[in-house]
């Protein structure tokens, strides 16, 4: 079951909330997680006692993120663990919550073998669930040490690639320290060019479906303090021609053998544009977005979601005057339907650079990406 709250603590990252955290409470462990489609109207916190209000809270967005999604999928695991519900049921149920995410199942699947492992070692059940809950903690530290080492590589790469600092930075959807241990993927970097003076201008599309880029990046640089400015997705174009984008940082969902890249739905033609115009296009994801078991962009399953957010104007969880409750305000006719992908898919040959904790892959092929996952013990660990 899941309850709501709210909160206010100290937490000194940009956002001034975890995006998640594991707490003990007398009646029994809990998952608290800053609900994200309360953004940014309201700041409360979604306190999840068991796998299934978890998965609810996936497939509503209230979590989201693919590293964000990793570090939940293996909390959920140990929190079965914990509270003693069949484990590998709850595995499977979370794993399957939204397909794209490759994060999602690699970390359940991590907890998943750290219980499995724990009871093959005559281990019994408190023990294992100690040791999942370990796995689960483990991969939260080694996604908040990835965010500041790929912040660190962008950085530098877009030094080289765009030198002279005053960058004019185009990002999509949201990347910060929402979908992240740490401070994010893509806006990491824009952070840190931010912080050492280089960031003229973040551009923030504001990213169908469900406005994600107006509300949690705008959310996220606000607080942060940076200079930026919110555009509609197809805006970006006259960016583009005006000559106003320096570089493109996105992160990613799922990072397929050969290099394509699945991100959220508008990601590919912004990459048209870029390679058009001459501007970079860097992706920026953790070795764990990469999946190569999936050998091509074609094989990846793209979520498709509810046509009433394409059809009805609504803010996520947010009332609407004269709407019905949980509804919004038809923007279409009664009956229109509505073809409303999550994510879409950018061929390797439109990116100019994929970004992780071991470093730049540029140009990006089969063999470059696999060569920087072996050097990673994320990988072997996964």
């Amino acid at each position: 079951m899941a309850d709501q709250y709210a909160y206010s603590g100290d937490d000194k990252r940009p956002t001034g909330f975890p995006a998640i955290r594991w707490e003990e409470p007398p009646e029994g462990p809990v998952l608290v997680l800053l609900d994200q489609t309360r953004l940014p109207a309201q700041e409360v916190e979604l306190v999840c006692t068991d796998a299934p209000a978890l998965v609810e809270a996936i497939r509503s967005l209230a979590v989201r993120g693919a590293p964000l999604l990793g570090i939940a999928g293996a909390y959920g695991v140990a929190l079965a663990a914990a509270r003693g519900f069949d484990v590998d049921e709850a595995a499977t149920a979370l794993a399957s919550a939204r397909p794209t995410a490759v994060n999602l199942a690699v970390g359940v699947r991590r907890a998943q073998e750290a219980h499995e492992a724990a009871l093959a070692n005559g281990a019994d059940l408190q023990q294992a669930a100690a040791a999942t809950l370990a796995a689960a903690r483990q991969l939260h530290r080694e996604d908040a040490e990835a965010s500041a080492r790929m912040a660190e590589h962008g950085l530098a790469l877009l030094e080289e690639l765009v030198p002279g600092g005053g960058h004019r930075l185009l990002t999509h959807c949201n990347t910060g320290s929402l979908v992240s241990g740490g401070e994010g993927t893509a806006f990491a970097v824009a952070l840190a060019a931010h912080r050492t003076g280089r960031l003229r201008r973040l551009w923030v599309d504001e990213t169908r479906p469900l406005l994600q880029g107006a509300r949690l990046t705008a959310y996220e640089a606000a607080r942060s303090g940076m200079a930026y400015t919110l555009l509609t997705d197809n805006a970006a174009g006259s960016l583009f021609a005006a000559g106003e984008v320096d570089a493109v940082l996105i992160g990613a969902d799922r990072i397929t053998a050969d290099g394509s890249v699945a991100n959220k739905v508008g990601s590919y033609p912004l990459a048209v544009l870029a390679r058009y115009h001459h501007v970079p296009f860097i992706v920026v994801a953790p070795v764990t977005t990469v999946d190569l078991d999936t050998p091509d962009g074609a094989s990846i399953e793209v979520e498709q979601r509810a046509g009433h957010e394409v059809t009805e104007l609504v803010a996520p969880q947010v009332p609407v005057a004269g709407a019905e409750a949980g509804g919004g305000i038809q923007v279409a006719p009664l009956g229109t339907t509505a073809y409303n992908p999550a994510f879409d898919v950018t061929p390797p040959d439109l990116v100019t650079a994929i970004v992780t904790e071991e470093g730049v892959v540029s140009p990006v092929t089969a063999g470059a990406l696999a060569e920087v996952c072996a050097r990673s013990p994320r990988v072997a660990a996964g």
